[in-house]
């Protein structure tokens, strides 16, 4: 089971490493499980809100890139998620760390004059709890657990790159609040705007920016 699957993208990496297992990928998003349909992947599409979503029966493998940050109740959700694996089966799941100068720079920006108490706390609550957390959770329920994190380095043409990457992730909550068109412009031009302070351009004009992911795999 590929859980938030999108367009299929892992869907497509798991369906390779394993070609003769079937394969479910299941999101809560029509208009990516269209997408996911027509990108040829051998894969069975369910939409379905991970909340609510139980196998029929065990399954060798629940699967999870990046999804989890989104879910109120993560805590809940990832111990019951791994009941539903077979023995001898495996939850390995994704998330980002929800830190970084880029969030430092969101922070600043919304908690600013221009736009202090525009939104909720819940949309500024970017940070994902530390491999601990996860492992804490998820040992007592698994025969193995592997936890560790990684810290990406993305080569970035210019900062707005960075405005745009995380324009359709972290940014979410708080753009879905803005529903002027003016209004998320301007957002976004002060957001804009402290990332290019924030990612200095190298000499050649390019922009690092170090992404911090953890992952972890429980053995059942």
């Amino acid at each position: 089971m590929d859980l938030g699957c999108g367009p299929g993208n892992s869907t497509q990496v798991l369906a390779g490493r394993w070609p003769e297992a079937k394969i479910i990928g299941i999101d809560s998003s029509a208009e990516m499980l269209e997408k996911a349909r027509k990108s040829g992947v051998r894969a069975e599409w369910q939409l379905a809100d991970i909340r609510d979503w139980a196998p029929s029966s065990p399954v060798d493998l629940v699967f999870s890139n990046a999804v989890f940050q989104w879910l109120p109740d993560p805590d809940v959700q990832l111990p019951r998620l791994l009941s539903e694996v077979s023995p001898e089966g495996a939850f390995a799941f994704q998330v980002p760390s929800g830190e970084g100068r880029w969030v430092d720079a969101i922070r600043r920006v919304a908690e600013g004059a221009r736009w202090r108490g525009s939104f909720p706390e819940t949309a500024l609550s970017l940070g994902m709890p530390d491999v601990s957390h996860y492992y804490d959770l998820l040992s007592p329920l698994s025969r193995r657990i592997d936890v560790w994190q990684t810290e990406y380095v993305h080569v970035f043409p210019a900062p707005e790159t960075v405005v745009e990457w995380t324009s359709g992730s972290a940014l979410r909550p708080i753009l879905d609040r803005l529903t002027k068109k003016e209004e998320r412009e301007s957002f976004l031009s002060d957001y804009t705007a402290a990332i290019v302070e924030a990612y200095p351009a190298r000499s050649d004009g390019k922009v690092l920016f170090p992404f911090l992911r953890r992952f972890a795999v429980a053995y059942r």
